[in-house]
């Protein structure tokens, strides 16, 4: 087993059209505004972006997006990921029971030095660090739209 690989994969569900939560999902330079854990997002050109994000552990985390796939049709959205981790995330979205499932999966490896070091004792904080930190996103994901109707 590669202890710097994670594998990730979170169900949100939403009281709401699965169309406004790709759009809310879609519009990342949005995210600090409703996901507490995402610190800061800059775009730097149409399909690339910089975002720093930290949950409860205490290390900020670095990386530069580039859109891979955007299918608003399918409710996918796919970005691909350099810096800090390095890998991709891909949301897609979907109807359920009269509201969204926006089911998050990611594929990354950690490539900041500490969190390498670290990879074998504090695995098991790393994951409840992101477990926490999709919590997060999915109370102020349906905050957000909540707002909006």
């Amino acid at each position: 087993m590669d202890w710097c690989r994670y594998r990730f994969r979170s169900v949100w569900t939403v009281d709401a059209a699965p169309a406004a939560v790709h759009a809310a999902l879609e519009a990342m330079e949005d995210y600090p505004r409703w996901w507490p854990q995402v610190r800061e997002v800059t775009r730097t050109d149409a399909r690339t972006g910089t975002a720093r994000f930290r949950s409860v552990l205490p290390y900020d985390l670095l990386v530069t997006a580039r859109e891979a796939r955007r299918d608003a049709e399918n409710g996918v959205l796919e970005i691909s990921m350099t810096g800090d981790l390095e890998g991709w995330a891909r949301w897609t979205v979907g109807a359920r029971d009269g509201g969204a499932r926006a089911l998050f999966e990611q594929e990354v490896e950690v490539r900041r030095r500490l969190m390498r070091a670290l990879a074998v004792p504090c695995r098991p904080l790393f994951l409840a660090n992101h477990a926490l930190m999709m919590r997060g996103g999915c109370r102020g994901l349906r905050r957000l739209l909540a707002e909006a109707v």
